[in-house]
């Protein structure tokens, strides 16, 4: 039995079934356009209404309406190592992301900085030297000093939350007491905020106000908004809250089932493909209590309030472009940082029962200033809906979200407004990675990676995506690799193929092997019956390690359970020989011992890797 978890993708390339072309044209705009990046924090795969979703997006529903769906898109099962990739184009063990929790044997070693380190070269100090004016608002998680904020990466005007999240109103209570909550303007510490602060509306305040003071200057821009929302804790408008009142009472395996079937109706997942079976650590609606049901329906509520909000400043940012005359002259990238969340408060090492007591978490008081209430299991899975979990898995579910590409000129689709079923927008199924944006982004902007970064640390890793966008059928991603590591959690993407290890408890420690062209869901693993594919697939991570100079450790409770694991195989090994020993001896007295002892430490062994450990945790 082995160890931990993780992907390693490269996946799915042909465009699942309904994936529409759209007309070959030239998304090329006669002068440098202006790139807009929106990045959602913790949204699954199903939140928005393009992708299936109930919830109301007009706003981002109208970008896939107007560009390209790509229900193909992968990224990091965490926050910050996404974003190390997003604003590099490099592996995030070569920006120093190699993990957000760096045991003792990774500190100090290169890739686990836990900021981005000066090896790499980020989109913004490119950009900023070949006449763009470059703008972050929101979440940075990429470093918490002065030289670590965006202020000193290229960025010429920042408003930046710089851990990984925190209270979405003005009081600034952190996700737990070791990572306070700090936003800086343009490199210093704002020492308050203002009385009426809900995070993403100050963000997109913000970012219009650099906008409109420099519409003028002559000057594209590069503008990173990188909202907090849905991340927990969930906050949101009271107002926004009670759109939601009694949608979700029915519970969350109701909604995964009807997010599963509008999927299959906008043609984005294949529609023989079988929704995968419950995760057994997850615990079922009806299983709740009644004031269990009562609150976690209404956390549901508060998510998808932010989400509604979230799109409503989006449509802001639109809008400002269109009455600016900028609109056509504007590629707009829209996708989520990872899967949906559905990790509990204990995730964050000092949040503590008795941190936890500070916050009135009473039904009426849940989504307001003063509470800490987050995204559970059952409501993460169904938003990732025909994917394997969620955040912080490299499954798909933790690793595939929504994505969308709104290309500068004139709507791909001028013909084809926004309706119900979205079903006959333009779609590409290609495997298309986070990486692939800096050289997209680069190209869009005519200019390149500097040659002595090239030298430093070899070129991109990703590839351009402009000709997706004048053929979203195009198969120059077909034979992509791309390989994962994060807390010890393995992962690797090889076209159609991918091969998966969760580590114990969290899986069975096994690597596993899934064909994601024809079962997307990972719910059938032909690890016994292709185990010449799995091999290669383990061969290629393992180069993958080597030359991302991978630390690879497990943490906190992890490790202590992969010690387990390790000693109670052994001891399997053990009592087995000694069973067949005590079998030629004709001592079947201790023949029988040893049997026992033999099956006692299988079933613990078969028990730690079931998942059933983490019911208690989820």
């Amino acid at each position: 039995m082995r160890i931990f978890i993780l992907i390693l993708t490269l996946v799915l390339f042909s465009a699942p079934a309904g994936a529409q072309a759209v007309p070959a044209k030239s998304t090329h705009p006669t002068q440098r356009p202006n790139i807009l990046l929106i990045v959602a924090d913790d949204l699954g795969y199903t939140d928005v209404g393009a992708f299936g979703g109930e919830i109301a997006t007009p706003n981002i529903d109208r970008l896939a309406s107007e560009g390209l769906r790509l229900s193909n898109f992968h990224v990091l099962p965490t926050c910050s190592p996404t974003r190390s990739v997003l604003l590099t184009g490099v592996d995030n063990h070569t920006a120093g992301i190699g993990s957000q929790i760096i045991t003792a044997k990774q500190e100090g070693k290169p890739g686990y900085e836990g900021f981005l380190n000066k090896r790499v070269v980020t989109i913004p100090e490119i950009l900023s030297t070949t006449g763009y004016r470059t703008y972050q608002t929101g979440k940075w998680h990429l470093g918490v000093t002065e030289s670590q904020s965006p202020f000193a990466r290229g960025f010429q005007e920042t408003f930046a939350l710089l851990p990984g999240g925190g209270s979405h109103f003005n009081d600034q209570q952190p996700l737990h007491p070791a990572e306070p909550v700090v936003y800086r303007r343009n490199g210093k510490i704002v020492d308050e905020l203002p009385d009426d602060f809900y995070s993403t509306q100050y963000y997109t305040d913000m970012l219009l106000s650099w906008m409109e003071r420099d519409k003028n200057s002559g000057q594209p821009f590069f503008a990173y908004l990188a909202y907090t929302a849905p991340h927990n804790p969930l906050h949101a408008p009271v107002e926004y809250i009670k759109r939601y009142s009694g949608r979700y009472d029915a519970g969350y395996e109701v909604l995964r089932k009807a997010r599963f079937a509008a999927l299959k109706a906008q043609g984005l997942i294949p529609q023989n493909q079988e929704m995968a079976p419950w995760p057994a650590a997850v615990k079922r609606w009806n299983d709740l209590s009644t004031s269990e049901k009562e609150n976690e329906a209404r956390d549901m509520e508060i998510y998808a309030a932010m989400i509604d909000y979230m799109d409503e400043q989006i449509g802001r940012v639109y809008q400002w472009l269109q009455d600016n005359g900028e609109l056509e002259n504007t590629i707009i990238v829209f996708f989520s940082d990872n899967g949906a969340s559905g990790l509990p408060v204990s995730i964050y090492p000092t949040h503590t029962p008795e941190f936890h007591t500070r916050f009135d978490d009473s039904l009426d008081n849940r989504g307001a200033s003063g509470s800490f209430v987050v995204m559970s299991a059952g409501w993460a899975t169904a938003s990732t809906a025909a994917f394997r979990l969620f955040k912080g898995f490299s499954t798909e579910g933790g690793i595939r979200t929504p994505a969308i590409m709104r290309p500068a000129g004139p709507p791909l689709q001028q013909d084809s407004p926004v309706t119900d079923s979205h079903k006959e927008l333009a779609t590409s199924g290609q495997f298309v990675h986070v990486r692939d944006l800096m050289p997209t982004i680069l190209d869009l902007a005519e200019t390149q990676l500097p040659a002595t970064q090239k030298l430093a640390i070899g070129p991109l890793e990703g590839k351009s995506l402009i000709s997706l966008l004048d053929d979203p059928l195009n198969t120059i991603f077909e034979e992509e690799e791309v390989g994962y590591e994060l807390h010890g959690s393995r992962a690797f993407i090889s076209g159609e193929w991918k091969a998966l290890q969760i580590p114990v408890p969290l899986g069975n420690g096994e690597w596993q092997l899934f064909n994601l062209k024809t079962d997307p869901g990972e719910a059938r693993n032909l690890a016994a019956e292709r185990h010449d594919i799995l091999d290669s697939l383990i061969a290629s991570h393992e180069d993958y390690e080597q030359y991302q100079g991978v630390v690879f450790d497990y943490f906190g409770p992890v490790k202590t359970f992969n010690a387990i694991d390790l000693i109670l195989e052994k001891l399997a090994y053990l009592f087995a020989g000694l069973f067949v020993l005590m079998l030629i001896l004709r001592r079947k007295k201790l023949a029988f011992v040893f049997l026992a002892s033999w099956v006692i430490d299988f079933s613990v062994l078969q028990f730690l890797g079931s998942g059933w450990l983490l019911r208690m945790a989820f």
